[in-house]
């Protein structure tokens, strides 16, 4: 069956209306680029083969970032990962650089790459610099030994996502930083999706590497456990992890933005996600900074307002920021389909010594979604 998306098969994740595209690159001014290696065969050859490994960049606009910084905040779910640049984020509250997606041990090569492009790339010569890189484990399909996403690979992805084209489509699947990623035990990779309301838009960009494959929900039926039977090799080291990129216009500060993004992690847990103890689940949320929140205040405060008329304006001071629900909702819902976009888009692949990550039968998908009239 062709790989589509989720809303391609009729799966229509929430209540709340996507983007024209249905992407992270909804959020003006973002931009996505992928460099994708898949090279060789056969058994492991520590530093030389098989290759399926790549970088994912996520750009916040298009100028000078280190002088133009964009306010950002973290939610560490499950520290098992080994992203760089998390203290001082935490710390400042800012994004300094565009950020980038690896497998593990890349991670380290793509934050001295990112250094080399801000100097090279961009005008500004920063005094210091904090390289932002998230990172998920591929090496049950790659040859993670080798390290192979260096300067070209991470030049290729950042101009791509600087381009007008990066602005538009996101491919999903097996490309970039997701290339040789897992979900749920069948293949995963990178998946977007986004909401908009008339005071703000929403992106995530999702690049998925856990879950076992009886855990997995989709819509809220138990696809993983009638899927338990179909093929696949088994990952002996087990665990993994999810980096997960959320975007959004709306001016808000990076306290917001960390309570933003600590709902990411009820997205993944609608999919099935326990986060697990050896998971590194990352959350990175920054604004654009392009859409003022008043409106959206005055809107939910006329909400509530209709559901109970006794209420008073001054019992909702925006100090409270209940305004902030309808961007928690969906933050939430774009997580979930982000995680179904990565799983339905990802194609079958072959890696090292022959394992196998097949992907998600979407035949059965669709046939098991009927029977529980889900479509």
């Amino acid at each position: 069956m062709k790989r589509v998306r989720a809303r391609d098969l009729g799966i229509l994740i929430g209540e709340m209306e996507t983007g024209k595209r249905n992407a992270i690159t909804d959020v003006d001014g973002v931009g996505v680029g992928h460099s994708t290696l898949i090279r060789g065969e056969g058994p492991l050859i520590p530093g030389k083969s098989p290759v399926r490994t790549g970088v994912t960049a996520i750009t916040p606009h298009d100028g000078e970032i280190y002088s133009e910084k964009v306010r950002v905040g973290v939610h560490v779910f499950n520290g098992y990962g080994k992203a760089v640049g998390i203290p001082q984020i935490e710390q400042s509250g800012v994004l300094e650089t565009p950020i980038l997606s690896t497998d593990t041990w890349n991670v380290w090569k793509v934050a001295d790459a990112l250094f080399d492009y801000m100097h090279e790339r961009y005008t500004v010569k920063p005094v210091t610099l904090n390289p932002f890189v998230g990172e998920t484990r591929g090496s049950f399909l790659n040859d993670s030994w080798g390290r192979y996403v260096g300067k070209k690979e991470v030049y290729e992805a950042l101009d791509k996502a600087r381009s007008h084209e990066g602005k538009r489509k996101v491919e999903e699947g097996n490309v970039g930083g997701g290339t040789p990623m897992s979900g749920y035990e069948f293949k995963g990779g990178i998946g977007t999706a986004s909401r908009r309301t008339d005071y703000f838009t929403l992106g995530v960009l999702v690049q998925l590497n856990f879950g076992n494959r009886r855990d997995l929900v989709i819509d809220g039926v138990p696809v993983g456990k009638k899927l338990e039977d179909y093929g696949g090799t088994s990952d002996p080291v087990g665990g993994g992890s999810c980096m997960l990129y959320v975007a959004t216009d709306l001016d808000v500060n990076s306290r917001q933005l960390c309570k933003i993004a600590k709902r990411g992690m009820l997205g993944l847990a609608r999919t099935g996600s326990y986060g697990g103890d050896g998971s590194g689940d990352f959350i990175i949320a920054f604004s654009t900074g392009k859409r003022d929140t008043d409106g959206l205040y005055e809107h939910s405060c006329k909400e509530m307002k209709k559901k109970d008329p006794a209420l008073d304006r001054a019992q909702d001071p925006k100090t409270e920021e209940r305004w902030l629900n309808s961007v928690y909702r969906a933050v939430i819902e774009a997580t979930e389909e982000s995680i179904l976009n990565a799983l339905f888009k990802a194609e079958t692949m072959v890696g090292r010594d022959g394992n196998t990550r097949h992907a998600i039968p979407l035949d059965r998908v669709e046939e098991i979604l009927k029977k529980y009239k889900k479509l």
